[in-house]
């Protein structure tokens, strides 16, 4: 019998690199439009929508606040989603993530790696290996068909 090879897809980086970039995208968006402290706090236990025979809602206006609060969970998942995979990030490549994606004050490229004191070579080399991690982390890379 002849040996069987295992041919691991290849990875489509320009794809790959533009989830990564989406999902941080999103992260800093979500975080200008939902404050913390406004978040719903939602156990599982706790249901917003009154049992009932059949699928109808009683208003528009109760299914308007489920859609809502449906909305605001799902940008609060996305927040804790983005965070938990850049925790699994080593010191350095969260820092690089945190100041140029996260934060607050946007950083570009040029004035983290002066910052960090690295050349610039050495600044992307890892910042695309941040991005292939993140990519696994968060399930969201991209394949060549």
């Amino acid at each position: 019998m002849g040996k069987q090879l295992f041919m691991l897809p290849e990875i489509d980086r320009e794809k790959t690199k533009a989830a990564v970039e989406s999902a941080l995208d999103m992260y800093r968006f979500y975080l200008l439009t939902v404050p913390e402290d406004h978040l719903p706090k939602v156990t599982a236990t706790y249901s917003l929508i009154p049992p009932a025979f059949s699928n109808q809602f009683h208003s528009s206006t109760e299914q308007a606040v489920v859609n809502r609060v449906d909305q605001e969970l799902a940008k609060k998942k996305h927040i804790e989603w983005v965070l938990r995979g850049v925790n699994r990030l080593n010191k350095v490549e969260r820092e690089i993530i945190y100041k140029r994606y996260l934060n607050d004050e946007e950083m570009y490229d040029y004035e983290l790696y002066n910052e960090l004191g690295m050349s610039e070579r050495r600044y992307y080399r890892i910042k695309a290996r941040i991005f292939y991690k993140l990519a696994f982390i968060l399930k969201i890379e991209e394949y060549k068909k």
